[in-house]
């Protein structure tokens, strides 16, 4: 890799750590290229993705962002998982770290919040912001369910009532 293939990829990760909400860093120490080609599949799924750089260009483009205190977690072989959504890239690093021995979350950061593996596990956890907002338009539709059934109930008291009254004669 030669001095302007480094600085492209520099200034593109340094992008990436303006944009992303969350970065996950992880050592994949002996993965085979399925297995991790297999995790690129999951986080872009999940709406997230995974990169693994050189530790020093990664070092060079978290200069100036606020995930800088995270270039301590930048040693041997690792990789980053970022996203917009604040849970995804967790909660796929997490759950493909429980399948794969050779893959272990090391620690991210949320903005400014530098978080250790537990605190990983933790976020992943949560839910999604998609699981946030299912949750949100039930709560808004369940008053207007409850109405139309009482709104209802009466007449459907009515119509056994005739029904009764019906049956008898």
């Amino acid at each position: 890799m030669d001095r302007s293939q480094k600085k492209e990829q520099v200034s593109a990760l340094s992008l990436v750590f303006a944009d992303a909400k969350v970065v996950v860093v992880t050592q994949n120490n002996g993965l085979t290229v399925a297995q991790v080609t297999e995790l690129r599949r999951q986080m872009r799924d999940a709406g997230a993705s995974f990169k693994v750089a050189k530790n020093r260009l990664v070092c060079l483009a978290l200069e100036g962002t606020p995930y800088k205190p995270l270039a301590g977690m930048f040693k041997g072989p690792t990789g980053i998982a970022y996203a917009n959504d604040p849970v995804a890239a967790a909660k796929v690093a997490v759950e493909f770290a429980k399948k794969h021995d050779k893959f272990v979350v090391v620690g991210g950061a949320m903005g400014d919040t530098v978080l250790n593996a537990e605190g990983v596990k933790t976020l992943a956890s949560l839910p999604s912001l998609d699981e946030l907002r299912g949750k949100l338009v039930g709560l808004l539709q369940a008053p207007a369910t409850k109405v139309a059934g009482v709104v209802q109930a009466p007449a459907a008291q009515l119509a056994r009532l005739m029904q009764a009254f019906a049956s008898k004669e």
